[in-house]
């Protein structure tokens, strides 16, 4: 094995422990009470005793102790759930040991468990030197986290989760420690119990202290949850995905359910891949910066001591160090970060991690940044439209600073503002999004400071809970919600299934703003349930309840007495065409056969039993299917008898009313069976015959119309019968009639007729079939509007014989199936306006009849509408122009237009004091603007404007007066750009295009000149409108140079402007180059200005030299100002021509000016003699070149006197009044500024007036000058004097 390796498997066993004696495994039976010992190398040392990484205090279940180095833990009253990993730590080591239970058949007291190794786990002796595997953690965890290091034999990575409830809190199940490898998976569980809670709790999940996991859910994150409705628990669940490195560290869950909390902390431990193959040691000591250099950053052993696998793999060599202990935190602290692998070698360290923490955070605090006085924090929270402010205080004020966002510079922007405040730097992000989630880092010169900022986004609440709804079966439902942000994410569920859009479009989601909608269409039994929707930050929840339609019977079904051979038809009516219903006959079910035929047509069901037979006989039922009740009936057979009668009585019919005239009258449903049971006398058995004649009555006295329809009945045996629907009975004392599914062609007068030999008698029925209408006819849209439309309709055609008592409408959406009910009562009108409805979107509506006996079929679908309202009116309109036949309108949109296009505009006229508008122009103009051409000249006339679209026209916008139709004189005007306010400047050959503006009425005549003359057409194009004239030259020249003016007149009013142009072109070659002086190395030129300056000033000279060697040309300068130049550095024994180029705006002139002269630097040396000059003397006597001035001021106002005074040396001056030195007094003030001798005397009295004198001494002479000061009262009297001196002056 290499060397190396062999060195350092061996120091990984520390010959140095902060414990000279460790706790050991042991094993107890439940009830009893165990003791773990430990002792520390040191007396005094403060040691943390933990449970599943938890800290342990002292309590009625724990007994801690300490005395000198001895310590010791007591777990009293053991039970099934105390088998679980313990920790003893003591400054940066860690020994693990685990609680094991055994359970014993028979419990006796309770005793203490030896803490002897021997008592507690016998184990095989080791030899001698060779200690028992490590326990010892790499570094200790702040947080009370699983370690890092390598765990004793026996002890599970990651223990089980402690599932004992607690009873103070809401937790059952909390979330345990774990460590992963990177690149695998780890779940998190915690569970509460939702039995003694009133709605479900809240959970939140916490990376650190306040990093919530909510908004980090993705690729490598996932959270869960469900609920065990058996159980009633709830269980929340943390998925991390593919783990990473920086995935380590301290967790935290939060549960919350109204005033009760509880929280619990856990920590993950991410260790790098385990490898076994290829393993390279020297790969493990990778370092902590992040910059490319191979040797940058320090060293961090945390990677090689994870690799488990490595260090558990093969027999260690084992080196027991017997040198004098050694003081490596002063090792670390003075070596270099490169010498730290061969440190940990020769000092066998395995907490190299701690240490190094430890030993970065020290030399952090020595060593401090030269450019950052203080850092960015490591991150910061803002919550999602908030702003944040990131601040750093910088070493120089004056320092640039450059702010990045992952890596790429931050520009200004609204959103991002860069705040400077002496030595500090702010950055403050206004209204953040996710987008904001990122690393930033400030930057001055190389040195830089990182941070990271997480945007947390507010969680959505529900502003407007769900509401609970009872609805009929096939009905539509929709719940509604409120939510706090517009555009936020919901999830709606159904008895806790979340649900989603299917193919069937059972369920359809609608989003308007925060209002959230869950729409259910033809809800059924199974749409029963509570339905749940829910937010990141709330949920609502509501019941559905559905019920089914109560079934309306239209028509009952009859009983029936038929005799053999006859047909048998039971029929009923229902409300609903979908029922379908079964038939029985005393209670068993009837099976449809040859004779037997059962049909369901629409709302009719029927029974029909053909060649009825005796065993026919029975109750029928009919049973509509989901509904609890049904329609029963009898059918008697009917056996027909004849008895010998030996008396002969009249025959007799007994009505309530009798009479020969048709006044009694029944009415009877269509569809229906008429039954007509008329008693009768008589013997023997009279015959009886029906007849049916004409509708109506007859009068009386008058011959019986011929019956339509006759029926005779003789000892109960039908002789006639004319149809088929009519039967015709008779037995004993009864005459019967019956009509099965009465039609209204069988209204009418029927006659019943009885005979015998001894008479006859007569009575009239008048019959009248009344049903539901017709349908009416489709409706028509008349006019729509922005939710509603006006529909008409006409009456149906037939009533059902009774009067109409209104009408139901209904609409549906043209692409839908469903039809939606307007109203529930009858309208009574024939006009109706429809309203809620949805703009743009395409509508049809369809209208019911309403009798007393119920509802007609509905008509047919109306033209597909859409409501539109009309836009607005157009704004803002006015009268651009006028003249003696025409007018030019303008106007802005709408300000409402609506879903439909703008089709366009009309516009319309009429005269005042009338009401007829005239169409301006045929159709539409989508223009806002128009004129309008052929008026009558002088009339006044009003306009209006409507917009129109779909809907129609708009109303309309009309002018506020009327306009009378006559041009308005209006003054000529001139309006000179600004740009032509200054003289135009254009080089030769460019393109002159001049637009002149200008106003007049009636149109004015425009005149050009050039320097008072006409133009030239050939050169110079003139163009004129009625609102501007254009001055147009395609090639400028020199000559166009010049004062253009122009004039526009209208009569005899004009109005006039000048344009100067100058035309700019190259200047002429400077004049007359000449070599001045040659001395030394330098050479002196003169030149004169060129001759052509180009009409433009010349800005400067470029002058070049060359050497009549080479004729090489090199600039010696540019932009030379002056006629004469010094060219120096020439090069000695060289001879040098030179050149010179003009320049002005335009550019340098073409061809050089040449000098004539050469020059040539000799090669000697030249000794400089200085010239000798008369030393000046610069002396000069004072003199005033500025005197006083004599003044009057007014008594109480500061006053002043100046004069200037120049002489060298600087004179002395000295100030009098009155010939009295006034230096030293109070009341003066003198000043002295560059010359400048300020006098001030405050507030001067009338005692301060005299004579002011200056005089100035120096060396060479003195000077003096003087004034006179009158000092006046603040209010002069009035005298004789001064008012003479007033009116003199006046």
């Amino acid at each position: 094995m290499h060397p190396f390796l062999l060195t350092y498997t061996g120091s990984l066993t520390p010959s140095v422990s902060a414990f000279t004696k460790k706790p050991k495994n042991q094993t107890a039976e439940i009830g009893a009470t165990v003791i773990f010992e430990a002792e520390t190398e040191k007396p005094d040392v403060k040691v943390r005793w933990q449970r599943d990484s938890k800290d342990i205090s002292s309590s009625y279940k724990y007994t801690i102790s300490a005395e000198g180095n001895m310590h010791s833990l007591t777990i009293n009253n053991i039970a099934q759930e105390d088998a679980v990993g313990y920790a003893v730590i003591a400054g940066v080591s860690k020994v693990k040991f685990e609680l094991k239970i055994k359970e014993s058949e028979v419990k006796g007291p309770q005793k203490a468990v030896s803490p002897d190794p021997a008592v507690a786990e016998p184990k095989s002796e080791e030899p001698k030197g060779t200690p028992s595997a490590p326990t010892e953690s790499s570094a200790p965890d702040t947080s009370g986290t699983v370690s890092d290091g390598i765990a004793p034999e026996g002890l599970p990575e990651i223990h089980q989760p402690d599932t004992r409830q607690d009873l103070t809190g809401l937790f059952t199940e909390k979330p345990q420690s774990g460590e992963v490898n990177v690149g695998e998976n780890i779940t998190f569980v915690a569970r509460v119990c939702g039995e003694s809670l009133l709605k479900k709790p809240t959970v939140k999940w916490f990376k650190g202290k306040w990093m919530d996991l909510a908004s980090k859910s993705g690729k490598h994150l996932q959270l869960k949850e469900h609920y065990d409705r058996n159980t009633k628990v709830y269980t929340f669940e943390m998925h991390i995905i593919a783990a990473k490195g920086n995935f380590a560290g301290a967790y935290r869950c939060e549960v919350s359910s109204k005033d009760k909390f509880d929280s619990c902390n856990f920590d993950l431990a991410v260790h790098e891949a385990r490898t076994t193959d290829g393993f390279d040691i020297r790969t493990a000591f990778r370092r902590t910066s992040t910059d490319a250099g191979e040797d940058s950053g320090e060293l961090d052993f945390s990677a090689l001591l994870k690799k488990s696998s490595f260090l558990k793999t093969g027999p260690r060599a084992v080196h027991v160090s017997t040198e004098s202990e050694v003081d490596v935190w002063e090792i670390l602290q003075k070596a270099s970060p490169s010498e730290y692998e061969k440190i940990a070698f020769q000092h066998g360290i395995t907490d190299l991690r701690g240490m190094l923490k430890r030993l970065k955070k020290m030399k952090k605090e020595e060593k401090k940044s030269a450019a950052f006085l203080r850092k960015l924090d490591p991150a910061y929270q803002v919550e999602k439209g908030h702003k944040i402010k990131m601040q750093i205080e910088v070493a120089n004020p004056d320092a640039e600073v450059k702010w990045l966002k992952n890596g790429q510079e931050i520009h200004l922007t609204g959103r991002y503002i860069f705040e400077s405040v002496g030595n500090k730097r702010f950055l403050t992000i206004n209204n953040c999004t996710l987008a904001d989630d990122a690393a930033y880092t400030c930057m001055i010169g190389e040195e830089k400071t990182i941070t990271e900022l997480f945007v947390k986004e507010p969680p959505v609440l529900i502003v407007r809970n769900l509401e609970d709804q009872m609805v009929m079966k096939g009905e539509r439902v929709e719940f509604e919600c409120e939510v706090s942000e517009e555009g936020a994410q919901v999830k709606w569920e159904k008895d806790g299934v979340e649900l989603t859009r299917d193919e069937s479009f059972k369920y359809r989601f609608k989003k308007d703003g925060c209002k959230h909608v869950l729409i259910i269409n033809d809800v059924t039994k199974e749409d029963c349930g509570h339905y749940r929707v829910k937010t990141n930050g709330g949920q609502s929840l509501a019941e559905l309840m559905v019920q089914e339609k109560q079934l309306e019977v239209y028509q009952s079904i009859a009983d029936l007495t038929v005799k053999a051979k006859d047909q048998a038809v039971f029929k009923c009516e229902v409300s609903d065409e979908n029922v379908k219903g079964i038939w029985y006959k005393n209670g068993v079910e009837v099976k449809a056969d040859a004779r037997t035929h059962i049909t369901h047509i629409g709302r009719i069901h029927k029974l029909t039993i053909d060649d009825v037979k005796p065993e026919d006989e029975g109750d029928y039922t009919f049973v509509p299917e989901g509904y609890a009740f049904n329609l029963s009936a009898k059918l008697n057979f009917l056996e027909v008898k004849i008895d010998f009668v030996p008396r002969q009585d009249p025959p007799k019919i007994h009505l309530d009313c009798m009479g020969r005239t048709a006044e009694s009258t029944i009415l009877v449903v269509a569809g229906n069976k008429l039954r007509l049971d008329v008693p009768i006398t008589g013997d023997p058995a009279p015959i009886v015959v029906w007849t049916k004649g004409e509708k109506g009555s007859f009068k009386e006295g008058e011959s019986r119309p011929e019956p339509r329809h006759t029926w005779t009945v003789k000892n109960g045996e039908v002789l006639t019968d004319s149809d088929g629907h009519v039967h015709v009975e008779s037995t004993k004392g009864h005459c019967i009639f019956t009509i099965e599914g009465a039609e209204r062609q069988d209204e009418g007068v029927y006659s019943v007729i009885v005979r015998n030999p001894a008479g006859e008698d007569t009575a009239d029925i008048n019959v009248k079939v009344v049903d539901v209408p017709d349908p009416p006819e489709a409706p028509r849209i008349l006019s729509v509007g922005e939710d509603s439309c006006i529909v008409q309709w006409d009456p149906p055609l037939f009533d059902g014989g009774q009067p109409v008592i209104g009408y139901v409408l209904e609409r549906k959406k043209k692409k839908s199936y469903r039809w939606m009910r307007l109203n529930f009562d009858p309208y009574k009108e024939t006009t109706y306006e429809a309203k809620r409805m949805i703009e743009g979107v395409a509508y049809e509506m369809r209208v019911y009849a309403v009798n007393a006996i119920g509802m007609s079929r509905p008509s047919a679908a109306s033209q597909p509408f859409v409501p539109v309202a009309p836009t607005s009116e157009p704004t803002g309109l006015c009268v651009e122009d006028i003249s003696d036949t025409t007018i030019s309108l303008k106007w802005r949109a709408p300000e409402r237009i609506g879903s439909a296009e703008l089709e366009g505009y009309g516009v319309e006229y009429c005269k005042e004091g009338s009401d007829e508008w005239i169409p301006a122009f045929k159709g539409l103009t989508e223009r806002t603007s128009v004129i309008i051409r052929d008026l009558p000249t002088g009339e006044k006339m009003q306009f209006r404007v409507r917009a129109y679209n779909m809907a129609g026209p708009s109303p309309a916008a009309t002018l506020q007066q009327a306009v009378t139709i006559r041009e308005i004189m209006q003054r000529p005007k001139i309006w000179v750009p600004r740009n032509l306010r200054q003289t135009l400047i254009k080089k030769v050959g460019e393109m002159i295009n001049l637009v002149i503006p200008f106003q007049g009425k009636p149109r004015p005549q425009v005149t050009w000149t050039k320097n008072d003359e006409p133009l030239d057409p050939k050169q110079v194009s003139i163009r004129n409108s009625d609102t501007d004239t254009i001055l147009f030259i395609r090639r400028s020249e020199r000559k166009d140079s010049g004062k253009y003016d122009v004039q526009v007149q209208i009569e005899n009013v004009e109005d006039r402007a000048s344009v100067n142009i100058q035309i700019v072109d190259l200047p002429g070659p400077p004049q007359n180059l000449k070599v001045i002086d040659v001395w030394g190395f330098n050479v002196a030129l003169e030149w004169k200005p060129p001759k052509d300056n180009g009409n433009c000033d010349i800005t400067g000279y470029t002058i070049q030299k060359a050497d009549k060697k080479t004729m090489e040309w090199y600039t010696v300068f540019e932009h030379y100002r002056r006629t004469n130049c010094v060219v120096s550095d020439l090069i000695m024994g060289n001879e040098y021509v030179f050149r010179v180029y003009a320049i002005n705006m335009v550019g340098l002139s073409p061809e050089p000016c040449l000098s004539k002269d050469s020059a040539y630097i000799q090669k000697t040396g030249i000794v400089y003699k200085p010239p000798s000059y008369k030393e000046h003397d610069f002396s000069e006597a004072p003199k005033f070149t500025h005197p006083l001035v004599s003044r009057s001021v007014i008594a109480g106002y500061s006053a002043t006197l100046s004069c200037s005074v120049r002489g060298i040396p600087k004179p002395k001056i000295t100030w009098y009044k009155n010939k009295m030195d006034i230096t030293n007094e109070a009341k003066y003030r003198m000043f002295s500024n560059q010359g400048v001798l300020t006098l001030e005397i405050r507030k001067p009295c009338p005692f301060d007036g005299g004579v002011y004198m200056c005089k100035a001494i120096n060396d060479s002479g003195e000077d003096i000058v003087e004034c006179k000061l009158e000092v006046r009262r603040k209010y002069m009297p009035l005298t004789q004097e001064l008012l003479k001196n007033l009116l003199s002056n006046s």
